[in-house]
């Protein structure tokens, strides 16, 4: 039984189809057909049987494809805690990060830190913060970065945090926001949360939503180029002398900020290289870092 086996059988299982799981893991079908048989005959059981719909698992075969995520995690934390006996920090680091900060902070600091650790590669998944808070807890990337505070309960570290403000390229006056071309953007759930919450709590008519594009960058480029207003975080636009910039604030006359955060367990700072990129972070300037990059 090879690693690769376990692998095939959990994409099988996701797939229940021989042509699409062998173009997924980029074998041929005759080679992935010679594996599943031995595979079975390692198990001395059935686990597949094909039929003109697709492929269906047996009870056992079953259970043993369910199990396969589960074995794939141990081998590689086996070769992982292997390679991290050494003392010199090198491997694969893996990480998770929303895309805010994969494009405003991650290129320039993954630059750094192999600066002074040549030998790290990096393997790296980019989606919504609550999606990287789940990476995170279950062991499926080394480390998290997050825009989004969602109760982690292992270690933690704030990054920085930055106010929300309403960019524009002429002043606004905020009574007749409304009445204005809104350019809205695809963004995490809670920060989505605070900004309607500001809203309903000063406006009682809707926005005037023109625009509906797919990421916060895009926004930003709308809003410079004068076809409406965007509600965004203030580091992007902080070097724009062009926008004019209106900070929220809450009730209470305090800013809404948007916090970032470095999620992670406790036991993986056993491992060389997760220890080495923890302290490299909070050693970090981060407004430095992202704004040095633009």
């Amino acid at each position: 039984m090879e690693d690769r086996d376990w692998l095939i059988l959990q994409v099988l299982f996701e797939q229940k189809n021989i042509t699409k799981t062998a173009q997924a893991l980029f074998i041929s079908q005759p080679a992935l057909t010679s594996r599943l048989r031995s595979i079975e005959e390692y198990f001395g059981i059935k686990i597949v049987y094909r039929t003109s719909k697709g492929v269906h698992f047996t009870p056992q075969g079953e259970y043993i494809a369910k199990s396969a995520a589960a074995m794939l995690l141990t081998l590689r934390n086996i070769k992982e805690r292997v390679t991290d006996m050494n003392t010199t920090v090198a491997g694969t680091l893996r990480l998770g990060a929303s895309g805010y900060l994969t494009m405003y902070m991650l290129p320039r600091l993954l630059k750094l830190f192999k600066e002074e650790y040549p030998h790290v590669e990096f393997k790296l998944t980019t989606t919504w913060s609550r999606d990287i808070f789940n990476l995170v807890h279950n062991q499926d990337v080394h480390v998290g970065l997050v825009s989004s505070d969602y109760g982690w309960q292992g270690k933690q570290h704030l990054l920085f945090e930055e106010p929300i403000c309403i960019a524009s390229t002429s002043e606004i006056d905020i009574s007749q926001l409304p009445k204005l071309p809104r350019i809205n953007y695809q963004t995490d759930a809670l920060i989505k949360a605070l900004i309607d919450k500001w809203w309903r709590e000063n406006f009682s008519e809707p926005p005037s939503i023109s625009m509906e594009v797919d990421k916060l960058s895009t926004c930003k480029e709308m809003v410079v180029n004068g076809l409406g207003y965007g509600i965004i975080p203030t580091m992007i636009v902080n070097n724009n002398k062009n926008l004019h910039k209106i900070i929220l604030t809450d009730k209470a006359g305090a800013p809404l900020l948007r916090r970032t955060w470095m999620l992670y367990h406790e036991e993986m700072l056993e491992m060389n290289i997760v220890s080495a990129f923890v302290e490299f972070v909070k050693n970090t300037d981060f407004p430095r870092v992202i704004l040095s990059q633009r």
